[in-house]
C-alpha cells in the first residue's frame, strides 16, 4: 500500500469500490474569509457502504462516513458566495472516521455527527446522488439483506461495461470474455476478463489498481491451481514467470463453471506452456531430498487451497522448536523439538485431559477444540508490525491491545501449550530466510501502545538462543530441514493434509475441530435463506479452515541422513553414471536376431560379458558381448519360455515355461538336467533371491510357490526343495524381492500388489493399486517404494509402508516392463518405445520412439550400468549405450 494514499484496505473487508469525482470538501467550519485556506481538493469515492473522501494534501486525513451512519443524503439546497455552483452534495452523519493523518499509520480516529459539504467539480450531482442514496438504503438493511442488494446493484453496474477492444493487438482474437474478481488479502476487486490468443487481460471496474488493465502474456504462465474461495470451488490462481510484470494473480468467479470454462479454455490456447509440477514427482523429489522441508510445505499448502492471497485460508507451518528459554540451542537434542505426531491442543497433557472431559460431556457434533489453528486474525497476530494497515482494516481501524499482541516468541509458545482456547501454528515467515525475520521488527515505528508493565510495544522479544531476527528465523530453517524433524515431518502432515484430518482417524489423533470447518460439510449454494447464508459465512471464516484434504492413506517418510541431492557437489557419480545424467544420444551397440519370436526375457551376466534370453520360440540363447556373437542356442521343450534365472555358484540355468514346468538346464553340458512340473498353469516369472537363498515361481494358477535350498551342496533338485505355496486372487503376472530380501511384491492380473514376509510368507500388505492388470514390478534400491507398470497405460511408484502413490506417470501405450537399478529406471513400453528415467530428480533422461517395432517384453541394466539390454516381440535384442 502508498502510505497516505487511498487504498481498499481502507474499506471494510468485501467492500467494493465503485467510482470516484473531483471534489471539493468544504467544512463545516468556513466561512467566506476561511474558504480559501480551509477547502480541501481532492477525490470523493462512492463504495458499496461508505463515502470516502481523498484529500490532495496527502498530510491532511483520509476521511471516511460510513452510509449506515448517514442521516441525510441529498443536494445542497442552501447558498454560499464562496460555492460557484448548486452542484454540491451535503452528508449529514451520526459518525465519522478520520485515517492516515500526517500519511501515518495509526488507528482510526472516530469523531462524532458533522454536517459535511462536497461541491463536485465535473460529474452531475443529478447523475451520481441516485446511485449514493440507493447504497444508502442497502446500509439500512440486515447484513444479509444489504450483501444480496449490493451484489443486484454491482451486477447492474457491471453488465453495462465492456472490455476496451482497443487494448488488443491487431492480430489478436477473442477466445473468452466473463467477469471476474482480483482478490488479494482482505480486498475484492470486481473488473472483467478477456481471454485472447496471445493474452490474458484484467480489466478491473475502478481506477484502484496501479495500471487500467492488467496483462498477462499466455506464454509466460507457469502453473494453474483451482482454488477454494470463501467455502465455494470458484478461485483461479495463475503463476507467472518471475520476469513476467504480472508474476501472480488470484481471480475468483460469480459460479464454478465460469472459473471452469476459462481453465479449460486456457489449456486449449497453443500459446499457454505450464511447468509441470505434478504432486507425485513433487513427493517423491521430497522424499529423495532434492527439494527441501520448507519448499515441500509450501507446495502442500498450495495443493490443500492455501494462499497468501487469502487471509482465510493462509499457508500453515509447524511450530518445530519447544525451547525458547536455553541460551544454547543444541539442533541435535532430540529434546528441543515438538512432537509432530500430535497437534498443537495435545502437546501439554494437563490441557489434553480437560479438553477431553469437556468433549466427552458434550452433545453431537462434537468437537474438540473451541478455536483453530489458523485464521485470518492469527496471521494477522503474526505479522502486525509488518502489515499494521491490513490489522487495521481487519479489526475496524484498531490494533490489537498491547498485552494481547505478539510481543515474545517464548511467551506465545507457552501460551499454545497452556491456553484452553489457543491452539495455533505457525506461518511461513518464520522460516524464509529470504525475508531475514523482517515481520519481528517494527521498522515502520508504529504506534502500538504499552503493556502493563509500562514497556512499549517495539519489536518481538527473541528467545536467549538468536542472535537477532535473521540468526532467529536462520535457527528454525536449519531445524526445520534437520534429520529430526526429517524424520517425522509426514506425521504433522498426515494431521494437516491428510488421512488424520478428520473422520475416525482424527477423532484416534485428539485432532477434531469444528464440524463447519471442514470441506464440503456445508454447501452455501443450496441454503435459501439470506440470514442463516450470512451467519455460516461470518462464522465460519472466523472460526478458520480446515486444508482441503490432500492424501487419504498416510504419508510416506523422508529419507534421512543423505545429502541435499541439489547440490550436486555433494554427490560423487562415477563415469559412467554421469554419462546417463549427461547424455546427448543413446546409441545402439549390437543387435542380436536369431530368435524367432518373441524375446520374453533377458539379463546380463554379473561379469558384464553375456547376454542370456528366453523367448516364445522354446529357444535358450546366450550371446557373448565381448565377441559380438551367439555362443549357444538350445531348444528347451515345445512351449513359449517366459522366465530364466543364473544360479549362483553353479553354471545352471533355471527356465520357466508354459507349459507348467521349472527346468534346469545345465550350461557345462548343455542338456537339460532336470524338470518338474511345478504349477497348474503356465509360469510367468520367476525371481531369485540371492541373500535368502530363495527362488519364487508365478503363475497363471493364482500361485508363487517358494522354492529353498534348490542349490544346497551344489546338488540342484527342485522336486525336493518346494518349501511354500501362496495364493491369490488372479493371474500372478510379476514379481520382486527387495534389496535384503526380507519382502516379496507380488503383481496380480486385477491389480492388486501383495507384500509378502519372506521370513514366514505371511502376508505383510496388500494394495488395490490398479483397476488393470499389473505387467511388471520391481522394488527401490532402498526397498522403500514399488515401481509398476500397467496395462492401463500407468507408471507408478508407491510408498512400500503406505501404499501411497508418490509418482504416476500415463504413458501412451501400456508397460510391458521395467528395470530400476540405482538412480535410473528403465522402461519398455507395448509401443516399442523406450524411456530413461533419473527417478532420483524424476527427470525423464531419455525417450527413443519406436526402439523397437514390437512391444519391449524385458529390459535389463548392467551392473557397472555401462550398458541397457532391451528384448522385444520383434524377436530383436538390442544392446545400448549413453553418448
Amino acid at each position: 500500500m502508498d502510505r497516505g494514499k487511498f487504498s481498499l484496505l481502507l474499506l471494510d473487508p468485501g467492500e467494493i469500490y465503485f467510482e470516484d469525482f473531483s471534489a471539493v470538501l468544504i467544512p463545516p467550519d468556513i466561512t467566506p474569509k476561511t474558504f480559501d485556506n480551509k477547502k480541501q481538493d481532492g477525490r470523493l469515492k462512492m463504495c458499496s457502504k461508505s463515502l470516502v473522501f481523498d484529500p490532495k494534501d496527502i498530510n491532511k486525513p483520509i476521511i471516511k462516513i460510513s452510509l449506515k451512519d448517514c442521516v441525510v443524503i441529498e443536494q445542497w439546497k442552501g447558498s454560499a458566495k464562496y460555492l460557484t455552483s448548486n452542484n454540491v452534495l451535503t452528508v449529514n452523519c451520526r459518525e465519522y472516521i478520520e485515517m492516515l493523518e500526517g500519511n501515518i499509520v495509526a488507528p482510526y480516529k472516530f469523531k462524532e455527527s458533522t454536517n459535511f459539504l462536497f461541491q463536485l467539480n465535473y460529474a452531475n450531482i443529478m447523475n451520481c446522488l441516485p446511485q449514493i442514496c440507493q447504497l444508502h438504503r442497502a446500509s439500512t438493511l440486515p447484513a444479509a439483506e444489504q450483501a444480496d442488494m449490493i451484489a443486484t446493484i454491482v451486477h447492474s453496474r457491471q453488465a453495462r461495461v465492456n472490455f476496451d477492444p482497443l487494448w488488443l493487438d491487431l492480430y489478436e482474437k477473442v477466445v473468452l470474455e466473463t467477469e471476474a474478481d482480483k482478490v488479494t488479502p482482505l480486498v475484492v476487486n470486481p473488473g472483467r476478463i478477456l481471454l485472447s490468443t496471445s493474452r490474458l487481460f484484467f480489466q478491473p471496474y475502478n481506477n484502484v489498481e496501479t495500471v487500467p488493465v492488467i496483462r498477462i502474456e499466455l506464454n509466460n504462465i507457469k502453473r494453474m491451481v483451482k482454488r477454494r474461495f470463501l467455502l465455494r470451488h470458484i478461485g483461479l490462481e495463475i503463476y507467472c514467470s518471475e520476469s513476467s510484470s504480472n508474476p501472480h494473480i488470484y481471480l475468483s468467479f460469480r459460479n464454478q463453471a465460469q472459473r471452469d470454462n476459462l481453465h479449460d479454455k486456457l489449456l486449449k490456447e497453443p500459446a499457454l506452456k505450464l511447468e509441470e509440477l505434478d504432486q507425485d514427482v513433487m513427493t517423491l523429489q521430497w522424499q529423495n531430498g532434492i527439494i527441501s522441508n520448507y519448499d515441500y510445505l509450501l507446495y502442500i499448502n498450495s495443493l490443500g487451497d492455501r494462499t497468501i492471497n487469502d487471509l482465510t485460508q493462509y499457508p500453515i507451518f509447524p511450530w518445530i522448536i519447544s525451547n525458547y528459554t536455553a541460551s544454547d540451542l543444541d539442533l541435535q537434542d532430540v529434546n528441543n523439538f515438538r512432537d509432530l505426531s500430535k497437534p498443537v491442543g495435545a502437546l501439554d497433557d494437563v490441557r489434553l485431559r480437560r479438553l477431553l472431559e469437556r468433549y466427552e460431556e458434550m452433545s453431537h457434533p462434537k468437537f474438540m477444540y473451541g478455536s483453530h489453528y489458523s485464521t485470518p486474525g492469527f496471521v494477522l497476530f503474526y505479522l502486525a508490525r509488518l502489515y499494521p494497515h491490513y490489522v487495521l482494516c481487519l479489526q475496524s481501524g484498531r490494533f490489537d491491545h498491547p498485552d494481547r499482541m505478539f510481543n515474545s516468541v517464548a511467551d506465545v509458545f507457552k501460551n499454545c501449550q497452556t491456553n484452553m482456547s489457543d491452539f495455533k501454528e505457525l506461518i511461513p515467515e518464520f522460516y524464509d530466510i529470504s525475508q531475514q525475520g523482517n515481520f519481528l521488527v517494527n521498522n515502520l515505528g508504529i504506534n502500538f501502545g504499552y503493556r502493563y508493565n509500562g514497556r512499549k510495544v517495539a519489536d518481538v522479544e527473541l528467545p536467549p538462543w538468536a542472535e537477532s531476527p535473521k540468526n532467529f528465523v536462520t535457527i528454525l530453517r536449519d531445524a526445520l530441514e534437520s534429520d529430526i524433524i526429517s524424520r517425522k515431518l509426514h506425521q504433522w502432515i498426515d494431521l494437516i493434509f491428510g488421512y488424520k484430518q478428520q473422520g475416525e482417524e482424527a477423532v484416534k489423533a485428539n485432532n477434531l475441530f469444528y464440524h463447519l470447518c471442514y470441506e464440503g460439510n456445508v454447501d452455501l449454494d443450496l441454503i435459501s435463506d439470506l440470514n442463516e447464508r450470512h451467519a455460516l459465512e461470518v462464522q465460519i471464516m472466523e472460526f478458520g479452515q480446515i486444508p482441503k484434504q490432500v492424501f487419504k492413506v498416510p504419508h510416506p517418510q523422508r529419507k534421512v541422513g543423505l545429502p541435499l541431492l541439489n547440490e550436486p557437489h555433494q554427490i560423487k557419480l562415477s563415469e559412467t553414471e554421469d554419462l546417463w545424467k549427461n547424455m546427448s544420444d543413446l546409441e545402439v551397440v549390437t543387435t542380436f536376431n536369431t530368435h524367432k519370436n518373441t524375446v520374453s526375457h533377458l539379463f546380463i551376466s554379473d561379469d558384464c560379458t553375456r547376454v542370456t534370453s528366453v523367448g516364445h520360440d522354446s529357444k535358450l540363447k546366450v550371446f557373448s558381448l565381448q565377441q559380438n556373437r551367439q555362443t549357444r542356442s538350445a531348444n528347451i521343450g515345445n512351449m513359449p519360455l517366459s522366465s530364466c534365472i543364473q544360479m549362483p555358484n553353479v553354471n545352471v540355468l533355471v527356465i520357466g515355461s508354459w507349459d507348467n514346468q521349472i527346468v534346469l538346464y545345465d550350461l557345462d553340458y548343455g542338456k537339460v538336467t532336470e524338470s518338474v512340473l511345478a504349477h497348474e498353469d503356465a509360469i510367468t516369472c520367476m525371481c531369485w533371491g540371492k541373500i535368502a537363498s530363495i527362488l519364487v515361481s508365478g503363475s497363471g494358477d493364482c500361485t508363487v510357490k517358494i522354492w529353498k535350498g534348490l542349490n544346497n551342496n551344489g546338488i540342484v533338485r527342485p522336486i525336493q526343495c518346494l518349501q511354500k505355496q501362496i495364493d491369490h486372487n488372479s493371474h500372478v503376472n510379476c514379481l520382486d524381492f527387495d534389496m535384503n530380501n526380507n519382502y516379496l511384491a507380488v503383481g496380480t492380473e486385477d491389480g492388486e500388489v501383495y507384500i509378502w514376509q519372506t521370513k514366514d510368507f505371511i502376508l505383510n500388505k496388500k494394495f488395490q493399486i490398479h483397476s488393470s492388470s499389473i505387467t511388471t514390478i520391481n522394488y527401490s534400491p532402498d526397498g522403500m517404494k514399488l515401481a509398476l507398470g500397467s496395462r492401463n497405460k500407468t507408471l507408478q511408484i508407491i510408498d512400500v509402508e503406505t501404499g501411497l502413490s508418490v509418482f504416476t506417470k500415463t504413458m501412451k501405450s501400456p508397460i510391458s516392463s521395467l528395470k530400476w537399478d540405482g538412480f535410473l529406471l528403465i522402461l519398455g513400453c507395448d509401443d516399442g518405445n523406450l524411456f530413461i528415467w533419473d527417478i532420483v530428480k524424476v527427470k525423464l533422461l531419455y525417450e527413443v520412439d519406436k526402439a523397437h517395432s514390437g512391444a519391449i517384453r524385458t529390459v535389463d541394466i548392467s551392473s557397472d550400468k555401462s550398458i541397457i539390454v532391451t528384448g522385444s516381440e520383434d524377436r530383436l535384442i538390442k544392446v545400448w549405450k549413453p553418448k
